[in-house]
């Protein structure tokens, strides 16, 4: 055994469980590849201000969470605990939002990483799948994104997940709220942490998951009361939008997400079959985002599913992904010359587009054909000195247990046709 393990708050991803983790990528990916998102892929880390200022410095994810350090030539940099600062300072970089076609529509796969008491369904380094859509104010949009994942969630046949809904208003309207909620804030029994959360972004409370802040918040004033005409008219829209694609949401006056970036629309998906950790995704509108980090006035919208916990909501839920077979032909050769002219039909089946594998090592028959069932191959191609010498491979379903001899110049024509 190795001296070494994995660090803590972290996993190993492997096969056989690897497959399902790509499935979950690639069923929440589709919908967006199909709706006109782009891929993008930003470094693993980043300045330290693009974090502190986005996500905002009150924070847990910047005061607690953040992997900060200081490289020997001395900048300020961060492992990037979220995907959505990094997509817009790179979008901002490049001038997409110049190119004429907003929104700037673009999708995202990759590993964040926050320093977090590690439990089942939160770890220090946890995959994402993000969908930015920036340069574009218009309900539709949120609806479009919410939708998507929805659509990408019942894809993978999950059906015990939740959309919750709010709306956090916006410049105009957050403010009187904002010393509404402070007043009521500065009435309760909260540590100096707290109180001082709440000085700065009083928002942050309402998030607070401990049992006896969450109690004495139950008559906290809430935003809907105070939402101006055309956060409401705005939000009231999206809802339309969502209804009249029968898409159930729940609206939740209280939903208020982690980060400071978010405007008007804001939502999370939640699985009740995860514990405490129930939250699978979630996201929202950032309209004052791009003008935090220094670029110009461009109102966006986007989301985040995790990978990890999606895959905690399946196993919940019983549900088993249909993966497809990594091999489907084996090769086993018996002889140094049915070596080389098997590895020629393997590597022409692999050009061919069909999964094969080949029984490297000179394993002897029985142990070649207990490689070949692991692998869950649907057909083996045996053969020894004999039959070459009659020009034929035993071709073997190994489902049915059945075996046939044929011509080995035909045998990747046979297998594409058995395989069709």
């Amino acid at each position: 055994m190795s001296t070494f393990q994995a660090p803590k708050g972290t996993y190993d991803l492997l096969p056989p469980d690897s497959a399902t983790y790509l499935a979950v990528r690639e069923a929440i990916s589709t919908p967006l590849r199909n709706s006109g998102y782009g891929y993008i892929e930003t470094p693993g880390f980043e300045n330290v201000e693009l974090f502190a200022r986005g996500v905002g410095e009150s924070t847990d994810i910047v005061t607690k969470e953040m992997y900060a350090f200081e490289t020997k030539g001395g900048d300020r940099l961060a492992l990037r605990p979220e995907g959505t600062a990094s997509v817009l300072r790179a979008a901002l970089e490049a001038n997409l939002h110049k190119a004429g076609n907003l929104p700037v529509k673009l999708w995202y796969s990759g590993s964040y990483y926050r320093y977090e008491r590690p439990q089942k369904g939160r770890y220090r380094h946890f995959s994402q799948v993000g969908a930015e859509a920036i340069g574009a104010e218009d309900p539709a949009l949120d609806a479009e994104l919410i939708i998507l994942a929805d659509q990408a969630y019942r894809s993978l046949g999950l059906q015990n997940f939740r959309i919750l809904l709010n709306s956090l208003g916006d410049k105009e309207c957050r403010p009187v709220y904002r010393e509404a909620l402070q007043a009521f804030l500065r009435g309760l029994d909260l540590d100096e942490d707290t109180l001082r959360r709440a000085e700065i972004n009083p928002l942050r409370v309402l998030d607070d998951k401990r049992p006896d802040v969450q109690k004495q918040l139950t008559d906290a004033p809430l935003l809907r009361d105070y939402l101006c005409d055309a956060c409401k008219a705005y939000h009231e829209q999206v809802r339309e939008l969502l209804v009249a694609e029968g898409v159930a949401f729940e609206d939740d006056a209280k939903l208020v997400r982690g980060l400071d970036y978010y405007t008007r629309t804001t939502f999370e998906f939640v699985h009740d079959g995860l514990g405490s950790q129930s939250a699978v995704g979630g996201g929202g509108r950032y309209d004052g985002l791009s003008e935090m980090i220094g670029g110009p006035s461009l109102p966006s919208v986007g989301w985040a599913l995790g990978v990890d916990r999606t895959v905690l909501a399946l196993e919940a839920e019983g549900v088993e992904l249909k993966l497809p077979s990594t091999t489907s032909v084996f090769a086993v050769p018996l002889g140094d010359e049915a070596r080389r002219v098997l590895f020629s039909k393997v590597t022409e089946l692999r050009r061919a587009g069909i999964s094969a594998d080949f029984s490297f090592g000179g394993k002897g028959l029985k142990g070649a054909m207990k490689n070949a069932n692991r692998s869950g191959a649907r057909f083996t191609i045996v053969a020894g000195e004999r039959d070459l010498a009659e020009g034929v491979v035993q071709l073997k379903d190994m489902e049915s247990g059945e075996q046939d001899a044929v011509a080995a110049d035909e045998i990747v024509d046979v297998l594409r046709a058995r395989l069709a």
